[in-house]
């Protein structure tokens, strides 16, 4: 059994990606796995000020939700990120997150697997590129991990026009796929 995150960094309930986000979950617990869905909705994510005082501590000095997150994540040993695409890249509370996570750097972890879950309303297959380089710029400064899995669904704006879209079940058995 396997321990996974889904960190869901749209701030709107039930948007694409936080759908998309929720089939994967259920694809994970359907395989077995401890599975936990960290939503960005209401969470206090601050800029990182660039002081580097998190290299020292092995923490955040911002005292906010980051810290919190991090711990999980560190701990984790698999990793989801659900994100809409906003101007061909990932959220900017994603980035932001990502930032933020410098803390990690310096200390252990457990993650191997880190998957990408991406929506937009372009639905070219360049549209999330971007966003996969930055998750790969991540994915790099922890060299025991890869990106293990990607999947974009694109024509998607409005909520209600992800219903029934053949991505809901392969977010699902992506899911399911890790053992």
């Amino acid at each position: 059994m396997k321990k996974v995150i889904v960190i869901s960094t749209s701030l709107r309930h039930g948007s694409n990606s936080d759908i998309l986000a929720d089939q994967f979950v259920e694809g994970v617990k359907s395989a077995g796995n401890e599975v936990e869905k960290i939503s960005l909705v209401g969470k206090n994510i601050q800029f990182c000020k660039g002081c580097l005082g998190c290299q020292k501590l092995g923490r955040c000095v911002i005292n906010d939700d980051v810290n919190d997150i991090m711990a999980k994540v560190l701990k984790a040993d698999v990793i989801c990120w659900a994100t809409p695409i906003y101007y061909y890249e990932m959220s900017g509370q994603m980035k932001t997150l990502i930032d933020r996570m410098n803390a990690m750097y310096e200390q252990d972890y457990a993650f191997r697997d880190v998957y990408l879950l991406t929506t937009a309303a372009e639905d070219e297959t360049e549209t999330p590129k971007r966003a996969e380089t930055g998750l790969t710029g991540w994915i790099d400064c922890y060299p025991k991990s890869r990106l293990a899995g990607t999947l974009f669904c694109g024509g998607v704006n409005d909520p209600r026009e992800i219903e029934g879209n053949p991505k809901l079940q392969e977010a699902f058995d992506l899911g399911k796929s890790i053992g």
